[in-house]
């Protein structure tokens, strides 16, 4: 029995402490307050953007000092703020149903709407590889992948009837290591491969902003923050904190920022997280 014991508790351990606290995060190195704060991207530099409900963009670097500060001639609240590509910067607003590249320096390099390319009601779009723009089109419940050089449809995918619903809630779409993932928050992340096919779900509800590191999806919960693995689809309860009104994170190279109610705390990526598979 007590053999029997001792194997159970080798194989059960590793599994066990995955589903425990792995650390803190420790004190932020940098508070940034901003306000009516929104969106957040970190570069490949670990430099932050930062959106707020206006749709300005402001440049920090990644100790938290401003740089610069983007500010459009149309207002509107950006749905969407990526910076995590090599080169360029990526917003998208559904309220002018515009979408705009800019450069690292955020000197704007193509403003281009939604209508002359055939998208009728853009509520969602992402920047993808090899000149794609992707977008959630709620007007026909279409997934399409757009030329921006061409401003010219490629591919169109009927979601509602690839996913079997006819009320997709779809709050943000972003691609991954060639593959698309969207958000639908009552239901949970659907992946696509880079044709736009369906490749599988991942039952993660309520999550507010897309976030990856290492193979894994992150987002918090309450003060939890939490994990799925991209491959597994184990979920993992990793940290708690004591960010108050904490809505979401993203992780850059080095750097981890938790936006809250009323600004964006920086931190150092913590040696547990790094060590993190």
């Amino acid at each position: 029995m007590r053999s029997l014991v001792a194997i159970l508790m080798i194989f059960l351990l590793p599994h066990l402490a995955m589903s425990q606290i792995l650390g803190s995060l420790g004190a932020p190195i940098a508070e940034i307050r901003i306000e009516n704060i929104d969106l957040i991207s970190f570069d490949t530099k670990d430099q932050l953007f930062v959106s707020n409900t206006s749709g300005d963009i402001y440049l920090y670097s990644q100790d938290g000092k401003q740089l610069n500060l983007f500010s459009p001639a149309r207002q509107g609240r950006l749905n969407q703020l990526e910076a995590a590509w090599t080169v360029n910067i990526f917003s998208f607003s559904a309220d002018l149903q515009e979408y705009r590249i800019l450069d690292r320096f955020l000197n704007p390099l193509a403003e281009n709407g939604f209508l002359p390319a055939d998208v009728n009601l853009a509520k969602a779009a992402t920047l993808g590889n090899n000149n794609v723009v992707w977008v959630w089109d709620e007007s026909d419940l279409n997934l399409k992948s757009l030329d921006y050089l061409r401003n010219l449809i490629i591919q169109s995918q009927p979601l509602n009837l690839i996913l079997n619903s006819a009320n997709l809630e779809v709050s943000e779409i972003r691609e991954f290591k060639n593959r698309l993932f969207m958000n639908v928050p009552a239901s949970g992340i659907f992946i696509f491969d880079n044709q736009g096919n369906l490749m599988r779900k991942i039952a993660a509800n309520g999550i507010k902003k897309l976030c990856y590191y290492k193979e894994h999806l992150f987002w918090l919960e309450g003060v939890n923050l939490m994990a799925v693995s991209l491959l597994t689809n184990e979920v993992i309860n990793l940290s708690q904190f004591d960010e108050v009104g904490a809505k979401y994170l993203q992780i850059g190279q080095e750097r981890l920022a938790i936006v809250s109610n009323d600004k964006v705390s920086l931190y150092t990526i913590p040696t547990w997280l790094k060590h993190f598979e």
